[in-house]
C-alpha cells in the first residue's frame, strides 16, 4: 500500500486532499513548519502524522505530493528525486485524482470557498459525494459519485484540471502580483472554459463571463430577466433569504437560506443550477440550503459580552463590501465596526481608492499593519496611505486592542486574509480580563 507523503500538508487545499485521502483508506502523512495553521486542527483530529520538515521524512514506497509554494530545492523533493520516488504536484495530482468521478469545479474571483461548500453539502443529500474545500477541509466517500472541488486561477493553476463541470462565480481583476488586468483574468477563466467537458454554470449578470465561449453549454445564474435561471421575489430578514427561482422564465420552485447578502443567493443559486442539470430533487436541495452551516472563516460569528466578533476572510474591496452588506442585513440596528489587515503591498497599492470605498460602508474602521508577501518589493507605501483616505479611520495594534471597548452591543467585524485572527485572539483576550474585573 503506497504511503503518501505531502510536502506542506498545512497548506488549506493540500490539507484537504491529505483528508480525503485518508478517508478512502490510503496511508497518509505530511510534513510542515512548526507554527500552528487553523487547517492543522482537522489533520490531528483525523490522526494525520504531521512531521517538522527534514530530508529523513521521505522513505523508498512513498508517493511524495508537493505542495505548490514549495521549489525543487527544498530539501524533501530533493531528497525524493535523488531516491527516485515519485514526487507530484498538488494541481497535477488532483487533475488525475478527479477522473474517477463526477467531478465540479468551482471557480471565480469571489465566493468560491463558500460555493464549494455549499455545493457539497448539497450534493450530499443526494449521492455520496467527496469534496475538497479552500477553508482546509475536505472529505472522501469510497462510494463517491460526486467530487465537488475548489479550484484557484491563481497562476492558472486550475489549467490543471479537465472537469465534468464548473461554476464561474464571477471574474474580477485580483492577484495583481501575478494577473496584469481583468484582461489577462478572463483570458485564464477562458482557457479553463474550453477544458470543461459537460456544463459551465456561469453567473449570467457579470459582464465578464458573458463573453466566455466554450465547446460545452454555458447556463447563466442572476438577478436579470435573461439569465437561464433566475432568482426573485426576493425577500430579506435577519433569519435569512427567501426567493424564488425560474428556469427560462418559468417558475421552477422556491428555496430558503440561513445566510445574508446578494452574494450568498447567487452561491445558492449556481448549486441550485447544477442541481437541475443533474436532475437533484428540489425538494432535496431545499432541504440541504437550509441546514449548511457555512465554512470556515466566512462570516464566522461570536458573541463575548455584549459584542458580536465575525471572522473573515474578505481581502479584496468587493468582498469586503459583500461582507459589512450582510452584516447590516443580519443586525439592522447595530453599529458595524470594520478592523481590517489588508493582504499583499500589491493588492493594497492596486485598489487602494476601492478599500476606502468599501471600508466606507462600515460605521468605524480600524486598520492593522499590511500583511506583505515574501515575493514583493513594497516600495513607499504604507498602511498610512490607505488611513487618509477614509473619515475617521484609526490604526489599531495588536498589543492595545482597548479602542473596540467602547463599542457596545455592536458587529466587530475583522477581516483579511493574512494573520488578521492574531488581533481577535488579543482582543478577546483583553475583553475576558474586563468580565473578570466586573465581576
Amino acid at each position: 500500500m503506497t504511503m503518501y507523503h505531502f510536502v506542506g500538508i498545512k497548506g488549506s487545499g493540500m490539507s484537504a486532499l491529505a483528508q480525503i485521502l485518508h478517508d478512502m483508506g490510503y496511508n497518509v502523512q505530511g510534513s510542515d513548519v512548526g507554527k500552528f495553521f487553523f487547517t492543522q486542527t482537522a489533520l490531528e483530529d483525523a490522526n494525520i502524522k504531521i512531521l517538522p520538515f527534514n530530508r529523513e521524512n521521505i522513505k523508498q514506497g512513498m508517493t511524495v505530493i508537493a505542495g505548490n509554494a514549495f521549489p525543487d530545492t527544498h530539501e524533501e523533493i530533493e531528497e525524493a528525486q535523488k531516491q527516485g520516488i515519485p514526487v507530484v504536484r498538488y494541481h497535477a495530482f488532483l487533475g488525475d485524482f478527479m477522473n474517477e468521478f463526477t467531478s465540479i469545479a468551482v471557480t471565480g474571483s469571489h465566493g468560491k470557498t463558500s460555493t464549494t461548500g455549499l455545493l457539497s453539502h448539497v450534493m450530499e443529500g443526494a449521492k455520496p459525494t467527496s469534496f475538497l474545500i479552500g477553508d482546509g477541509t475536505g472529505k472522501g466517500d469510497r462510494d463517491a459519485n460526486y467530487f465537488v472541488f475548489e479550484a484557484c486561477e491563481y497562476r492558472r493553476h486550475f489549467l490543471s484540471y479537465y472537469p465534468d463541470y464548473a461554476i464561474m462565480t464571477n471574474i474580477d481583476f485580483d492577484h495583481p502580483d501575478y494577473f496584469a488586468n481583468v484582461e489577462d483574468v478572463f483570458s485564464a477563466f477562458q482557457q479553463m472554459a474550453m477544458q470543461v467537458k459537460k456544463a459551465i454554470v456561469a453567473y449570467g449578470d457579470d459582464e465578464q463571463l458573458q463573453k466566455i465561449h466554450a465547446e460545452a453549454p454555458v447556463l447563466f445564474y442572476g438577478f436579470a430577466e435573461t439569465n437561464d435561471f433566475q432568482a426573485r421575489n426576493i425577500e430579506k430578514s435577519t433569519a435569512g433569504t427567501k426567493f424564488d427561482v425560474y428556469v427560462r422564465n418559468n417558475f421552477y420552485a422556491s428555496f430558503e437560506i440561513p445566510t445574508f447578502g446578494d452574494h450568498n443567493i447567487l452561491n445558492a443559486l449556481s448549486v441550485i443550477a447544477i442541481c437541475h442539470y443533474e436532475e437533484i430533487d428540489a425538494q432535496i436541495v431545499q432541504k440541504q440550503l437550509k441546514t449548511f452551516k457555512g465554512v470556515k472563516r466566512r462570516f464566522t460569528e461570536k458573541r463575548v459580552g455584549n459584542q458580536i466578533l465575525v471572522d473573515d476572510y474578505a481581502h479584496h474591496p468587493v468582498e469586503i463590501k459583500a461582507t459589512i452588506n450582510a452584516a447590516r442585513q443580519k443586525y439592522p440596528d447595530k453599529q458595524i465596526v470594520a478592523v481590517f489587515q489588508p493582504h499583499t503591498f500589491t493588492r493594497t497599492q492596486t485598489f487602494l481608492q476601492e478599500f476606502a470605498e468599501s471600508l466606507g460602508e462600515a460605521d468605524q474602521v480600524y486598520l492593522c499593519d499590511i500583511f506583505g508577501s515574501a515575493r514583493e518589493n513594497h516600495g513607499k507605501l504604507t498602511i498610512k496611505d490607505l488611513l487618509v483616505k477614509i473619515e475617521g479611520a484609526e490604526m489599531l495594534k495588536e498589543e492595545d486592542t482597548s479602542p473596540l471597548l467602547h463599542f457596545d452591543n455592536s458587529i466587530l467585524i475583522f477581516m483579511g486574509a493574512g494573520d488578521i485572527q492574531k488581533f481577535q485572539t488579543s482582543y478577546e483576550q483583553l475583553l475576558q480580563q474586563q468580565l473578570k474585573k466586573a465581576q
